[in-house]
């Protein structure tokens, strides 16, 4: 694959087996500054298996991953230190304020003084938690937990941003402030959203990665998608892309 100066992120012939199962099968795309890539599949299509070991949560049986040119498996602190990474149920502690996780998290990373003060306000300026900065994240709703955890993703100003399943199971307005969110980071980083929510290629990507049973199937805009099928619409080309034959049988 043909990979461009400014990739901020390159995946080449990336697979992974657990067992007999193979689970991603040689998926190969890169993602530059200023792009929004929806990673979509159906469910069990490999999605967070592929975002796991970009991310450098889990080793590749083979092939490589690289963020800001530095390979995950050989210089994981390197790469990770240009990534910030939302998980599918981010995980934070709940008995703390919003204000204290991140100020936890800023120390992790080595931040003390004025700098671990600027670099908080600044996230929870960005996910737009100033309502309940000193609240406890165990009494927020869905939607704020959520936006907790993507502060503390942004917190090191990553150029390379990776979300799985962001507004899943979040109502219309929280969708809709996390989508903002995004839109407002765009220019300046290379994002990635994994997500099964056809919706969400309409608000916020400008290019669409489909995976299906561990491959890639589909690549290219979201217009470029719907001139796959002359519907023109995105749900009948995924369907056409990543239905297997027992499915299509019922469809």
């Amino acid at each position: 694959m043909f990979y461009k100066e400014n990739d901020m992120l390159t995946v080449s012939q990336l697979k992974k087996s657990f067992g007999p199962i193979q689970a991603v099968r040689g998926v190969s795309f890169a993602v530059e500054k200023g792009e929004v890539l929806g990673f979509l599949g159906p469910n069990g299509a490999g999605k967070s298996t592929t975002m796991r070991m970009i991310t450098g949560f889990l080793p590749p049986t083979s092939g490589t991953a690289a963020i800001c040119g530095k390979d995950v498996t050989a210089d994981p602190v390197g790469a990770k230190s240009c990534l910030g990474y939302l998980p599918e149920n981010a995980p934070s502690y709940h008995a703390m304020s919003v204000q204290e996780f991140l100020r936890f998290a800023g120390q992790i990373r080595g931040y003390r003084g004025r700098e671990l003060a600027d670099r908080v306000d600044a996230a929870i300026r960005k996910a737009r938690l100033e309502s309940v900065r000193r609240q406890q994240v165990e009494t927020l709703s869905k939607g704020y937990r959520q936006r907790t955890c993507f502060a503390q993703a942004i917190l090191h100003d990553p150029p390379v941003l990776v979300m799985d399943e962001p507004t899943d199971g979040l109502d219309p307005n929280q969708k809709y402030v996390v989508r903002e969110m995004i839109k407002e980071m765009a220019a300046e980083k290379a994002i990635i959203i994994s997500t099964h929510i056809l919706e969400e290629v309409d608000a916020v990507c400008t290019r669409c990665l489909v995976i299906a049973q561990g491959e890639v199937v589909g690549n290219g805009t979201p217009d470029e998608l719907r001139a796959k099928d002359p519907s023109g619409r995105l749900d009948h080309v995924f369907r056409k892309l990543t239905m297997t034959g027992e499915e299509s049988r019922y469809a």
